[in-house]
């Protein structure tokens, strides 16, 4: 028998496309929008969302039968805020102009719509594991997310990939740009983000018509 069952396997690859957050959900777009423009903030951010979701679910459910329930929102909060405040000093201590980079955006994660509703759909009505699990899952189909549209808006906005040029020189006009390539500066600004969303959900939608609304 594996380490994971059905159920558990379902926690985790569910998230990642049928009912992501992002495309599916609409949950968690400001992040999208705001920290993609190039891929490492974009990976930086997805890490940090799994292990502030992930650990965070855990402790709410094994706090979950001691939380009185009209002040279940302020534990959450406080949670997620002690979390995030780990992450934000470990960026800053191992990775100072990253943590600069995304400077108030790793603070907002307190506020991310995903992470409260994880706490309130899932963790506060099922075990440590499970919980873990359904963190680790939403997580991931959030950073995967962010990952591609970093992915595209650095490549075709800026011709780099980890700020290292994949397409060539455009001052020197090398490979790519030898042959009239030129950079897309829309894609670094936030709206693309929304733009490139809109494409993986058609995208998404396409493969899976049972992801259609009716009206």
């Amino acid at each position: 028998m594996g380490l994971l069952s059905k159920k558990d396997s379902k926690l985790i690859l569910d998230p990642l496309a049928d009912n992501n957050p992002i495309t599916i959900q609409v949950l968690g777009i400001c992040s999208a929008l705001a920290i993609t423009a190039q891929l490492k903030p974009s990976i930086v951010m997805a890490i940090s969302v799994i292990f502030v979701l992930g650990v965070g679910n855990v402790i709410i459910s094994l706090m979950r039968n001691i939380i009185p329930s009209k002040i279940r929102i302020i534990v959450q909060l406080i949670v997620v805020a002690t979390l995030v405040i780990i992450v934000d000093q470990v960026l800053k201590a191992f990775a100072y102009e990253l943590s600069k980079e995304l400077s108030v955006f790793i603070g907002l994660i307190i506020t991310n719509c995903i992470i409260m509703g994880r706490f309130e759909a899932f963790a506060l009505g099922n075990g440590p594991w499970k919980s873990f699990l359904d963190g680790v899952g939403n997580a991931l189909g959030y950073g995967i997310i962010l990952i591609i549209v970093g992915f595209f808006r650095e490549l075709l906005g800026s011709g780099t990939l980890f700020g290292f040029k994949v397409l060539g020189d455009p001052v020197e006009k090398t490979f790519l740009y030898s042959i009239g390539y030129e950079n897309n500066g829309f894609m670094v600004l936030p709206p693309m983000a929304l733009i490139v969303v809109g494409i993986i959900i058609w995208v998404q939608r396409s493969r899976n018509k049972e992801l259609i609304e009716e009206n």
